[in-house]
């Protein structure tokens, strides 16, 4: 089966378990009976690492396919067709004989804010002196404390329903969790605030959805054709050359949003990142832009500008192993 394309007409579909997970896997299954109607589809669930261990925070158990292993593992062996994974999750070094089959159209690439139900407070940075706030990305974190450090951060793990029942019966002013995520799952009327990016840039690649596929898999690659959306495609390409190159993931705290504008002289491509310090103490950010066509150049560029601007001592500091302020 390795290397082979979709047998006897059927496309299975490989996916995590969670709820939000299985939207997405849906969502892909209903986007490809659009165009080619006449393909069965199966969804088959797989287990990952990241879904066994939630008793850890993501910083401390590496994230190196941390949420995506397993699946791929069976995508080569040839169990499933195809994978489908939150683009954020994928990381940027697939492993030989896979490749990016499709990038959706991409959601809203915002964090949000949930308070608990019992607080009138609605913003992030609108809250008390000393508020607790969970989240179990260090990405938000650096952010947050950039802007407040008097803010305390909770690490919370799980799906995101875990997460909202554990805000639920917390004592917390509440939480951050991706606007894709929420609003994929109808849940926008929990939503405080969405969170403008010049208090937290996005994570690489968040809102897409990406399908992953085997090299060579023709079937497959042209059953999926009609899924590619270009502007994400460029958009995320730009971030995920950048991360590649600042070699971050879950245990570094890099930002990145990248979309493309119209102008007068026709589309352009924008790019803005930012590493920080774990405490938020330091934040190097930057700016570039160019033609969509070179997106992996253009991300690649800012990666260097940032690295040059201060962001190598960060991440170094990062990777000696300092503990978290």
């Amino acid at each position: 089966m390795k290397g082979g394309g979709v047998k006897s007409n059927t496309l299975r579909v490989g996916s995590r378990g969670s709820d939000l997970a299985l939207w997405q896997a849906r969502w892909v299954e209903s986007a490809i009976r659009k165009i080619a109607p006449g393909c069965a589809i199966s969804i088959e669930v797989i287990r990952t690492k990241g879904d066994r261990i939630l008793d850890s925070a993501l910083s401390t158990i590496g994230d190196r396919g941390l949420f995506t292993r397993e699946i791929e593992e069976a995508l080569l062996d040839g169990r499933i067709d195809c994978a489908v994974h939150s683009l954020k999750d994928l990381p940027t070094e697939l492993p030989p004989g896979l490749a990016l089959g499709a990038t959706c159209r991409r959601e809203d690439v915002r964090d949000v804010f949930i308070p608990h139900p019992a607080n009138p407070v609605r913003t992030l940075l609108g809250q008390r002196q000393g508020a607790s706030i969970a989240t179990g990305s260090l990405r938000r974190r650096s952010q947050i404390l950039a802007k407040r450090p008097d803010i305390r951060i909770v690490d919370i793990r799980g799906n995101l329903n875990t997460r909202m029942q554990k805000l639920r019966d917390s004592e917390w002013a509440g939480m951050i969790l991706a606007c894709a995520g929420v609003r994929r799952l109808g849940w926008e009327e929990s939503i405080g605030e969405i969170i403008p990016f010049d208090v937290i840039l996005p994570a690489v690649g968040q809102g897409a959805i990406g399908v992953e596929i085997r090299t060579g898999d023709t079937g497959t690659a042209s059953t999926l054709a009609g899924l590619e959306d270009y502007h994400t495609a460029c958009a995320v390409g730009a971030e995920r050359a950048l991360l590649r190159i600042l070699e971050g993931g879950c245990q570094v705290p890099i930002g990145a949003y990248a979309r493309i504008e119209k102008t007068g002289e026709g589309e352009v491509l924008l790019i803005d990142a930012m590493v920080a310090s774990l405490d938020g103490g330091t934040v190097v950010r930057g700016r570039t832009h160019g033609h969509p066509s070179g997106a992996g150049e253009i991300g690649g560029a800012l990666a260097k500008t940032l690295l040059a601007g201060g962001a190598d001592r960060i991440l170094r500091d990062i990777r000696s192993g300092a503990p978290l302020p």
